[in-house]
């Protein structure tokens, strides 16, 4: 049986990635920062679908954290094969609103966690010819909006360009850019949801399918569904300056309230 390592794996995508990596029969590595509730998660899992699930709790964003789920990518006796850097979570407020040191948390969350983890992951990977990683990044990437867009952007770049340098090892890596899912996500950030309509949201276990398909398929970028596959076409195409204030208005409409 091989193991997946989810980080944020108790909640929104990562639990959707452990339920149905767990359905697969994937032994799993969950990861977060409430002991309690990756205790109720791993005994759950492990009842319904016969897997053994670790867990450990870590904070990612601090070097504690990170070295310790380094440490168990790296453990050469427990091979991890499919990591998943779900990790991740918003600040409410614009630029200047929001606190430097809550912004320099989410960098560190969402970017030095995971170049640290995907190097510790894929380095023990090439050397056995197989493995994958799944980083999740947002439809936000795409788009000038804020400290959130640009570190999920830095997350696809560096994500695509390491598939590169990787290719033909045996060893693939993907970005998965979803837009507005149902999780707990945006609650935890103390952002209202009212205002965002019904079919823009997304299904994190539907999400979840579409990814893994993707993985299997080598592609290094996925953004899992037909509407946004749109939108972001749109996107690449609409000049820079327009796109600034168009998503500028956009988030004032659909963002944080």
């Amino acid at each position: 049986m091989t193991t997946a390592l989810i980080t944020g794996s108790t909640s929104g995508i990562g639990a959707a990635f452990a339920r149905r990596l767990a359905a697969d029969g994937h032994n799993l590595v969950l990861v977060a920062r409430n002991t309690e509730r990756l205790g109720e998660q791993a005994t759950e899992l492990h009842d319904r679908h016969g897997i053994e699930a670790e867990v450990l709790t870590a904070d990612l964003a601090t070097d504690d954290g990170i070295e310790a789920v380094a440490a168990r990518l790296s453990d050469p006796r427990n091979a991890v094969d499919l990591l998943v850097n779900n990790a991740g979570f918003a600040n409410k407020g614009l630029y200047l609103d929001v606190p430097m040191a809550d912004e320099l948390k989410m960098l560190k969350v969402h970017c030095e966690a995971v170049l640290r983890l995907t190097s510790a992951a894929t380095e023990s990977m090439r050397e056995r010819g197989r493995g994958g990683v799944v980083n999740v990044a947002s439809v936000a990437a795409f788009l000038p909006r804020g400290t959130y867009g640009a570190s999920k952007a830095w997350v696809v770049q560096f994500t695509q360009g390491a598939a590169k340098d990787l290719a033909g090892s045996g060893v693939r890596l993907m970005a998965l850019c979803p837009g507005f899912v149902r999780t707990e996500f945006h609650e935890r950030a103390g952002m209202g949801t009212d205002n965002i309509p019904n079919w823009m949201w997304l299904d994190a276990d539907k999400l979840v399918t579409s990814a893994l398909a993707d993985l299997a398929r080598g592609k290094s970028l996925s953004i899992p569904d037909p509407r946004y596959k749109a939108m972001m076409g749109v996107v690449k195409v609409t000049p820079r300056a327009l796109l600034g204030g168009i998503s500028s208005k956009t988030g004032r409409k659909y963002g944080p309230q």
